[in-house]
């Protein structure tokens, strides 16, 4: 057992899950709060969408492309002034924060845009007919039919977040990857950097647990197991979900 191991103790590596599990959490949750309506957004305004307008999707998308092409150890060099601008500091919890939710909401548009194409047009077109309009087809037809795809996607959006806060230490932030790559691998700590990646892969299951099990909780199709009769029940509860 190396030095280090003894140093850390208990209380340092519960530290380091609770740092990684504050950092992932608020960045995956803020990451949402923007990417979801830049996710509709870009749904609706597709050639196919509620709303076509071809040139508000196109700036849309290529600036969403933009910030998803860049790697995440160089945005966050690129995002340091800003960091320091907006958060106050470049260094630190706060700052990996805000450099997360940077990286994670054109990912998590992404992820929402693929959603809601999944959506059945057959049950946007009922909905129209019966005289819904854009936003309570979105509300009411839209975010309910692709609840379960949007749970998968929060779940490997977290997960993506998740392996991202591992760079925390590039700036003096914390958490079980600071641990890992800052100080573990100079000292050659190699049970805390194994220790590092067991509790990581832990959180890991246990989210992806989790998430599977909500997303076929909330799969009214699984809980029916007769959805695909739309044009008997299922309309029928759809007319009064829209009507409500």
């Amino acid at each position: 057992m190396s030095r280090l191991f003894m140093q850390l103790g208990a209380e340092g590596f519960l530290l380091g899950v609770l740092e990684t599990l504050y950092m992932t959490v608020v960045s995956t949750a803020a990451a949402y709060l923007i990417g979801v309506p830049v996710g509709v957004l870009l749904r609706v305004t597709d050639k196919d969408g509620l709303r076509p307008m071809p040139w508000l999707n196109r700036i849309v998308g290529f600036l969403v492309n933009i910030l998803r092409s860049i790697p995440f150890i160089i945005l966050i060099v690129a995002l340091i002034p800003v960091s320091r601008a907006i958060v106050g500091t470049s260094i630190g919890n706060g700052a990996m924060i805000f450099m997360l939710i940077v990286a994670a909401a054109p990912y998590v548009a992404r992820m929402v845009e693929s959603s809601l194409k999944e959506v059945d047009s057959g049950v946007i077109e009922a909905a129209r007919s019966m005289g819904a309009g854009t936003f309570a087809i979105i509300w009411k037809v839209y975010l309910p039919e692709a609840r379960p795809s949007l749970i998968v996607g929060a779940v490997i959006s977290t997960v993506t977040v998740l392996g991202y806060s591992a760079m925390a230490g590039t700036i003096a932030g914390g958490g079980l990857g600071a641990i890992a790559v800052t100080q573990a691998r100079p000292s050659n700590a190699e049970d805390v950097i194994w220790l590092c990646v067991a509790l990581i892969v832990l959180i890991v299951q246990v989210i992806q647990e989790l998430g599977m099990l909500l997303a076929r909780k909330t799969d009214r199709r699984l809980r029916s197991g007769s959805k695909k009769k739309r044009g008997s029940d299922g309309s029928d509860s759809q007319k009064s979900a829209i009507s409500q």
